[in-house]
This record gives C-alpha cells, sequence and structure tokens, in this order.
C-alpha cells in the first residue's frame, strides 16, 4: 500500500457531500479521481490525483457522475493535495 493510501487513515472527508457524508472518520480512503487518458478499465489514476473521501462519500462519487458530483470530487482532490503539501507529504 502506497504512502498516500496510509496517509488517508482517519482523516477527515475532503468532499462533505451534503445530505450524503457520513463524517467517519474510520471509513475514510483515497478515493481516485477517474479521467479518461490518465485512467481505465482496471487501472486507477495516480494516487496524487485522488481525495480523503469517507465511505459514503466515496460510494456516491463512483455511482454518480454528473457534473456537480465531478466538481465536488474535483475540489476535494485539490483539498486534499493542499494539505499533503502542507504537511510536506508530497513536494511542490
Amino acid at each position: 500500500m502506497s504512502r498516500l493510501r496510509i496517509l488517508a487513515e482517519g482523516r477527515d472527508c475532503e468532499a462533505r457531500l451534503t445530505g450524503i457524508c457520513n463524517g467517519n472518520r474510520e471509513t475514510t480512503v483515497l478515493a481516485h479521481f477517474r479521467l479518461s487518458g490518465i485512467s481505465g478499465m482496471g487501472f486507477k489514476s495516480p494516487d496524487i490525483i485522488a481525495a480523503w473521501l469517507c465511505s459514503a462519500c466515496h460510494a456516491h462519487v463512483d455511482t454518480h457522475k454528473d457534473c456537480q458530483t465531478q466538481l465536488d470530487f474535483a475540489k476535494a482532490v485539490f483539498r486534499t493535495q493542499a494539505k499533503l503539501i502542507e504537511e510536506k507529504e508530497v513536494k511542490w
């Protein structure tokens, strides 16, 4: 398991989807943003293109591909990346 996946454990959900987020840090995982050209059938995006999401938000973004959900997910990726840079877990 990669360091970035391990770092997701016990974190706050960065999507915080209204009416969906369970706020349970025990369920937080590194959820990979899927995008044509960087992910596909059988392979995930690189770990840096992912967000810390609770199980409920993760299930939602995996099953809802509408523009608003994907925008909210992308914002969560940016928030996760910003925290990783702030904590010096990734270099900028």
